[in-house]
């Protein structure tokens, strides 16, 4: 692996980040990124979203967002998606983009960031608890509601 960097989500890197592959049985608990790159039209002026780069390779995507009026406390700093490539899980990429996720977020101020997601042997629990993610609470559709608390 060479050095990891990120950049902004753009025209040169779309293609390949929709083109990231997933290991058996994790489509089941993510979208499809081009549900997630929506967001930055939607919102852009609280969209966050980069691209991990090893070397020119794309390797993985991260999209967050910062919404200090959201009506949901959860929802006011939220990842919503990181995807590594099938390939390249494992080797560090995922805790990269987090820690990218949290510079942000200190930057812009703010104590924590929440993280919504489904439950299950094959999802990205392990994941989120190993990079320092806590479960705090359940969504009404029984999801769980995890936080990382951003040290000063």
């Amino acid at each position: 692996m060479s050095e990891l960097s990120l950049v902004e989500l753009s025209a040169a890197t779309i293609v390949a980040v929709n083109n990231l592959s997933l290991k058996p049985g994790q489509e089941q608990f993510l979208a499809p990124v081009s549900y997630g790159i929506a967001a930055t039209v939607i919102n852009p002026q609280t969209s966050w979203q980069r691209v991990v780069l090893d070397g020119d390779q794309v390797v993985g995507f991260v999209s967050a967002s910062f919404d200090p009026e959201a009506l949901e406390e959860h929802f006011r700093s939220i990842l919503w998606r990181i995807n590594v490539d099938a390939d390249d899980q494992g080797r560090g990429v995922g805790r990269f983009a987090v820690e990218a996720l949290l510079a942000e977020a200190r930057n812009r101020g703010v104590d924590h960031v929440d993280v919504i997601y489904e439950a299950g042997s094959e999802g990205p629990e392990a994941f989120f608890r190993r990079v320092g993610f806590v479960p705090v609470g359940e969504t009404e559709y029984s999801e769980v509601i995890a936080e990382i608390r951003i040290a000063d």
